[in-house]
C-alpha cells in the first residue's frame, strides 16, 4: 500500500510542475485534464503526508524510551505513543478506502427519470412524492434541479418527471436511488381505509459530455409539434415541443417543458447523451457484471430496493438491511443516512474483493 501511495504523491508533484508549464496553461484541454488529475489525488496525498508524519512522531516516541527518562516524562510519552498509534490506525484505514477504484462517474451531475408503476394512481402520487424528496436533497447539498419533462396526473402525481441535478458529486450520492421503490399507505382516494401497495421506479443517469459519446446529427431524427398540458398562451399554438430519435439505438427522447423550441431540443439532447452513453457503457461492461454487484444491488431499475411505510413511519433499504424510523424526515430530503450507510456497505465490499 505503502509504495502506491508513493507512486501517487509522485504523480501529484509532477502534476503540479505541469500545472505551471506555459505549454500546458495554453492548451484548455490539457489544463482541464491535469486539474480534474491533481484535484482527485489531492485528498489521498494530504492524508498520506499526514500518515507519514504521525508515523515518524510515533517512531521518535518510541526511541524516547530508551532514554534516561523520570517516571512522569515516561508516562507522558507512553501516553503520547498511545495517540499516535491509533491517529496512525485511523489514517491507515483512511488511505484504504482513499486506494479504492473510484468510478469515473462520481463526480458528475445526473439525470433522474421517475415513474409512477404499479399502482394506478397512488403509484403516480408517489412518483411525486419521490421529486420533491430528491429536490429537497438537492437543494440542501446546495445543488441545481431543472425540470426537463413531466407528465402530471390529475390528482396532481406524475406519470413521468424527467429531471436533471446540477452540483459536484450529485451522481456519487444519487446512484443508489437506482431502483424500484415500494410505498404502504392508505390511498387518499380510498374510503375503505385499506393499505394499498404501490411502486414507482427510478433511473439516475450520470450527464454525458459530447466527448465520452459520440453522437451524430445524421443519426438523430428531430420531431416537432405542439406542446400540451399547463404552459401559457403558446400551448398548442405553436410547434415548440421536440422528439429526438436516436436511429442506432432506437432512444426516443421528448422535451416541452419550455416555450423555447431551441431550449427544449437542448434539454431533450442532455437527456438522449446520458441514455445513450448509460445504454453504450452497460453494454461494455456487461460481461463484467457479477464483479459490480457489490452489497448495494446490481442497479438494475427492476430491483426493489426500498420500502416507505407510512402506518408504521418506516424506511426500510432492503440492500443492506437497513430500517428507519424516520419517514416523514427522509421524505422531506434527508437522505444522508441511508446515503452514508450505502456508501460504507459498497467500501467494505469493495475492500473485501480487494484483498481477495
Amino acid at each position: 500500500m505503502l509504495d502506491r501511495l508513493q507512486l501517487v504523491e509522485d504523480r501529484y508533484d509532477r502534476l503540479n510542475e505541469l500545472l505551471s508549464d506555459p505549454d500546458v496553461i495554453n492548451d484548455s484541454k490539457k489544463l482541464r485534464e491535469y486539474s480534474k488529475e491533481q484535484s482527485d489525488l489531492e485528498e489521498t496525498v494530504q492524508v498520506y503526508r499526514e500518515y507519514k508524519e504521525v508515523h515518524e512522531q510515533h517512531k521518535d516516541a518510541k526511541a524516547m524510551l530508551e532514554e534516561n527518562l523520570d517516571d512522569e516524562m515516561y508516562a507522558m510519552v507512553k501516553e503520547e505513543i498511545s495517540e499516535l498509534a491509533d491517529r496512525k490506525e485511523e489514517l491507515e484505514a483512511r488511505l484504504k478506502i482513499l486506494l479504492l477504484p473510484k468510478d469515473p462517474n462520481d463526480d458528475k451531475n445526473v439525470i433522474m427519470e421517475i415513474r409512477g408503476a404499479a399502482g394506478g394512481d397512488e403509484a403516480q402520487l408517489f412518483a411525486g412524492d419521490l421529486y420533491k424528496m430528491y429536490s429537497r436533497f438537492a437543494e440542501a447539498q446546495g445543488w441545481k434541479t431543472d425540470v426537463i419533462e413531466s407528465t402530471t396526473t390529475e390528482l396532481g402525481g406524475f406519470k413521468e418527471i424527467i429531471f436533471t441535478i446540477n452540483g459536484a458529486g450529485a451522481y456519487s450520492k444519487l446512484k443508489y436511488e437506482n431502483g424500484a421503490h415500494r410505498v404502504q399507505r392508505v390511498p387518499t382516494t380510498e374510503s375503505g381505509g385499506r393499505i394499498h401497495t404501490s411502486t414507482a421506479t427510478v433511473a439516475v443517469l450520470p450527464e454525458a459530455e459530447e466527448v465520452e459519446v459520440d453522437i451524430h446529427e445524421k443519426d438523430i431524427r428531430v420531431d416537432t409539434f405542439t406542446s400540451s398540458g399547463p404552459g401559457g398562451q403558446s400551448v398548442n399554438t405553436t410547434m415548440s415541443a421536440v422528439r429526438l430519435t436516436h436511429l442506432p439505438t432506437g432512444v426516443v427522447v421528448s422535451c416541452q417543458d419550455e416555450k423555447s423550441q431551441i431550449k427544449n431540443k437542448e434539454k431533450a439532447m442532455k437527456v438522449l447523451r446520458a441514455r445513450v452513453y448509460d445504454k453504450f457503457q452497460s453494454e461494455a461492461q456487461a460481461e463484467y457484471d457479477q464483479n459490480r454487484k457489490l452489497a448495494v444491488g446490481t442497479g438494475d431499475r427492476s430491483e426493489r430496493i426500498r420500502t416507505y411505510n407510512f402506518p408504521q413511519s418506516r424506511v426500510t433499504d432492503h440492500r443492506i438491511g437497513l430500517t428507519l424510523q424516520k419517514l416523514e424526515q427522509i421524505l422531506q430530503g434527508k437522505l444522508d443516512e441511508i446515503i452514508d450507510a450505502l456508501i460504507v456497505e459498497e467500501q467494505a465490499e469493495a475492500m473485501q474483493n480487494a484483498e481477495q
